[in-house]
């Protein structure tokens, strides 16, 4: 595996997270299925020195094989989310992309 250079973007979002609300699942118009789910994150981080309490709802689309997976977990299980952030054309809106889950 290669290092990005000072010049690469990189993103890469990594998430343990519960999933909180999860839409029926859609089809694109080229037929690859897709789920838009809640995420709702809980922890602590070290910040200036202090431990602060972290808590994040955070919309989410899966797409194909994974979106298949993903609708048939549970409400409120657990999970160890992977993928990126992006913004729905003509929006400032952050999305988080699943392109991989596993149990956390």
């Amino acid at each position: 595996m290669t290092t990005p250079s000072a010049t690469a973007a990189v993103n890469q979002f990594v998430l343990t997270a519960q999933i909180v609300e999860s839409s029926t699942m859609r089809y694109t118009p080229s037929g690859v299925p897709a789920l838009n789910c809640m995420l709702e994150h809980a922890s602590e981080a070290l910040e200036a020195s202090q431990t602060r309490q972290v808590k994040a709802l955070l919309k989410s689309v899966s797409f194909g094989s994974v979106a298949e997976r993903l609708a048939q977990q549970e409400i409120g299980s657990s999970w160890l989310f992977k993928g990126f952030l992006a913004s729905p054309r003509g929006t400032r809106q952050l999305v988080f992309h699943i392109q991989e889950f596993t149990q956390s």
